[in-house]
């Protein structure tokens, strides 16, 4: 049985739903966390569309666990 486990991309854009599958919040934490600039903001993509930079993503992600590695 294989598990299917995504990846997070190098660059590229990722929706909620895709960035709340590597950071373990709900999505009301994670707007708590835009309005207090603890997580990164959307870009827009489109007209209606907003989507976070991978990037971004990955260096919240690396930055967490520094946090959680030093307590």
């Amino acid at each position: 049985m294989s598990q299917n486990i995504p990846a997070l991309p190098a660059t590229g854009f990722l929706r909620l739903s895709q960035v709340l599958q590597f950071i373990p919040f709900g999505k009301t934490r994670w707007y708590r966390g835009i309005k207090t600039g603890e997580f990164p903001k959307p870009v827009n993509i489109g007209s209606r569309a907003r989507a976070y930079r991978a990037e971004d993503i990955r260096n919240l992600i690396k930055r967490l666990g520094a946090q959680a590695s030093e307590q």
